[in-house]
């Protein structure tokens, strides 16, 4: 494209096929990470204004990425590859951004068994089949976070820059989306720990009390009568914290959106 030519006034002058199949590649890795992004891609979420927004987002993208993009190849079985890269672009890039708000599911299920409502399930459509309560209320309080604060916006802007990054065609860098991975996936058990750790620190002092106390009345049932305090006394201070658990999320949220490929 000769140097400062419009981009939009190029896309139009291209052929319909080699158009249609751009606006393909890019709604596959849109579609793709629309599955997985925080906010986005929840289950909760019908698939049609998922589909309404993809397809808004690749007509908003498709006249600046445009001359980046491969033209529509002639062997079917070159074209199924670029295809397939660009879903996998899109699934690793929305499941990178995932992984930090599943850390708010793992310390749900943490505060749950410590607060001895384990055995309490409801449905929980990220993790599949039933989840606990605590786990689906910070699971939903920092989707709402995402949305309410803007931040799903970050990931959105990565996606639309990783095509410096990845580009449409270009070989799978294995070994580097792995390492990201990895660190994200070790990032999000530490934020998962954190968020749990007062719980923990709680549950301790509680059982060490209740020791105490039935080896001075060892007559007594003491854990099995001391239960209803230990739910009530959980869900009272999983009440004070919430708001500090959110902020630390947003936090931690906000740092993991940034690092994000294309980003940097």
């Amino acid at each position: 494209m000769p140097f400062g030519a419009d981009p939009a006034a190029a896309l139009l002058g291209a052929p319909l096929a080699v158009l249609a199949f751009q606006a393909v590649l890019v709604f596959a890795r849109l579609g793709a990470a629309a599955l997985l992004l925080p906010g986005i891609g929840e289950q909760e979420i019908p698939a049609a204004p998922r589909l309404v927004l993809g397809l808004v987002v690749t007509a908003l993208l498709l006249p600046g990425i445009g001359p980046a993009l491969p033209d529509a190849p002639e062997a079917p079985l070159e074209a199924a590859r670029l295809l397939l890269l660009e879903v996998l672009a899109g699934l690793f890039l929305g499941g990178l951004a995932r992984l930090v708000v599943f850390a708010l599911g793992i310390a749900g299920q943490a505060v749950a068994l410590l607060l001895g409502l384990a055995t309490v399930l409801v449905p929980e459509a990220q993790f599949g089949g039933q989840g606990t309560a605590p786990a689906r209320l910070l699971m939903m309080g920092g989707v709402a976070l995402v949305l309410g604060s803007g931040l799903y916006a970050v990931p959105l802007r990565a996606l639309a820059e990783s095509y410096t990054v990845l580009p449409p065609g270009a070989s799978w860098p294995a070994g580097e989306a792995a390492e990201l991975y990895a660190r994200a996936a070790g990032e999000s058990v530490a934020l998962a720990l954190r968020l749990a750790a007062p719980f923990v620190l709680g549950a301790v002092l509680f059982h060490l009390a209740l020791a105490l106390l039935a080896r001075l009345a060892p007559q007594l049932q003491i854990f099995f009568i001391a239960m209803p305090g230990q739910i009530l006394l959980g869900l009272t201070l999983f009440a004070l914290l919430l708001p500090a658990l959110m902020e630390t999320f947003g936090a931690a949220a906000t740092e993991a959106f940034a690092a994000l490929p294309g980003l940097r």
